[in-house]
């Protein structure tokens, strides 16, 4: 499922466009992140009364230090 990219740093940047609308049940993007993508920082937030347009990048880390 998408959910396992982020994990696996496979992505480097998201651009996540949330429109308020109910299909289904649906499913939670971040379920298993605890509500947050970790490993990503929000460079952008945009809304609207219709939709939100979030850019997500990933923060990079130091080979030799792991942060």
């Amino acid at each position: 499922s998408i959910q396992q990219y982020p994990g696996a740093e496979l992505i480097d940047e998201m651009h996540l466009a949330i429109v308020p609308i109910l299909f289904g049940s649906g499913e939670r993007l971040f379920e298993h992140l605890d509500g947050e993508p970790e490993g990503y920082e929000c460079d952008e937030l945009v809304s609207s009364p219709t939709v939100v347009h979030v850019r997500l990048s990933r923060r990079w880390r130091d080979p030799t230090t792991g942060h």
